[in-house]
């Protein structure tokens, strides 16, 4: 698995001059460039590819028939497990969770980077493009940013595959398919809520998932890698003189 970085159970975490390194050469940097490929792909989306608005409209509208009581009330619940409260909430409360059991921060602050990286690209690329939302009632109050990207399904997905990659540490195999399992089901549920409540076109549920998807691997690289020093080091010591 790609987004599983190889040294994730390392025992020893970087000092704070090597952590603000790793944070800005390989969560700020990369993140800029993240940003730079949403913005443009935001920017066809707006001009050349417009047209994609109309047939994405068609999937907005048929999810429109087929809305009821009941399935308003469970999207309302799934739609609500993307709020930025929430994904803030729960993930200060693994964070700390984490920290107490493992003792270690750097692997406990994977999930806070994720999700912290994801808003950021979000809000910005939110604030250049000002895509309109779907051309259908909102179930849900639209926020003051654009249709694109999705935030909901952005942070839900960094989060989730935060916790996801954590969990591949855990050493019970029932335990770790489990909590592997859940995580990656939530953000489907989270983007077809979007979809259903009018919320999105289905290219600002995409992308959204894509920014989180690619800030949790960043996340759960940056601060875990082993320096080249620290490699050095120990192969120095390993070989016999």
């Amino acid at each position: 698995m790609l987004l599983v970085p190889p040294h994730l159970t390392r025992r020893t975490g970087p000092d704070r001059r090597t952590a603000i390194r790793a944070l800005i050469l390989r969560a700020l940097v990369p993140g800029i460039v993240l940003w730079l490929a949403i913005a443009g792909f935001g920017e066809l989306l707006t001009g050349p590819l417009k047209g994609w608005n109309r047939s994405e409209s068609d999937l907005n509208r048929s999810l429109q028939d087929i809305r009821d009581r009941t399935w308003d009330s469970i999207t309302a619940l799934w739609s609500e497990v993307g709020n930025t409260e929430i994904i803030i909430g729960v993930c200060a409360l693994a964070v700390v969770v984490v920290w107490w059991r493992t003792r270690r921060w750097w692997f406990a602050a994977i999930p806070a980077i994720a999700i912290t990286l994801q808003a950021s690209i979000f809000v910005a690329a939110a604030a250049v493009i000002g895509r309109p939302r779907p051309d259908v009632p909102h179930l849900d109050p639209a926020p003051p940013t654009s249709s694109y990207p999705s935030g909901h399904v952005g942070a839900s997905v960094a989060f989730y595959t935060s916790l996801a990659i954590m969990a591949t540490t855990i050493q019970r195999t029932w335990l770790r398919r489990t909590v592997i399992a859940v995580c990656s089901v939530i953000p489907f549920l989270v983007a077809y809520a979007r979809l259903y409540r009018g919320m999105h076109h289905l290219s600002d549920v995409v992308v959204g998932a894509i920014n989180g998807l690619i800030c949790a691997g960043l996340a759960a690289h940056c601060l875990v890698h082993r320096s080249r020093d620290t490699t050095e080091a120990t192969t120095t010591r390993s070989t016999p003189a």
